[in-house]
């Protein structure tokens, strides 16, 4: 399925088929992966960073976490809970991303919450987009997807989205839990997607 919405070639290694699989063992994938790295990284205490990424001032990053060359973190962010930044990833000031993969030359704005997810290659993401990852709005909060007509449970009460390739995501639209985007989807601005309502 993950072959359907990443279809550009990327560092990150995809060990399962299903985009809620790889985010419910990104931690454990991540802690494997910095102990994998070369001496172009500064990796302290479960946090590595390539020597060619730009951090911020007051940034917080929490292990484990890859954040590779190129990168920018711009600000104020804040990032936890298990996050993989391919090479050229941006993420802008004030962001909260939480265990999620971004992959090459995506970009979020600033202001964005990106929690749960991955986001594909080219993948460009305008201020104030919130991608959810939690329904607190319901008795039973696992989320579930739609695949083929089919609606599939996730087993997990947070996954936010899987963003394809090449995807525009509008300001201050908001992916609701459980949302696919197949490669090349726009979002307008201020639109709201809740493919499981």
């Amino acid at each position: 399925m993950i072959k359907a919405y990443i279809t550009h070639p990327t560092v990150f290694p995809f060990q399962a088929e299903e985009p809620w699989t790889i985010v419910g063992n990104l931690c454990e994938t991540i802690t494997h992966l910095v102990g994998m790295l070369g001496d172009d990284y500064e990796v302290k205490d479960g946090v590595a960073i390539h020597r060619t990424a730009t951090i911020g001032h007051n940034v917080t990053v929490k292990a484990p976490a890859i954040i590779s060359a190129g990168c920018f973190v711009g600000s104020n962010s804040y990032l936890r809970g298990g996050i993989f930044l391919a090479p050229g990833a941006w993420v802008g000031i004030s962001c909260e991303v939480k265990t999620s993969v971004l992959l090459e030359c995506c970009a979020i704005a600033h202001f964005n919450f990106v929690g749960d997810s991955i986001i594909g290659h080219d993948v460009n993401i305008e201020a104030g987009a919130i991608l959810c990852n939690h329904y607190n709005e319901r008795d039973d909060d696992t989320v579930y997807v739609h695949i083929d007509g089919r609606r599939v449970s996730t087993g997990l009460h947070k996954f936010g989205s899987l963003v394809g390739d090449g995807c525009r995501i509008g300001a201050n639209a908001v992916l609701s839990p459980g949302t696919l985007l197949k490669p090349k989807t726009i979002v307008r601005r201020l639109e709201l997607v809740e493919q499981d309502s």
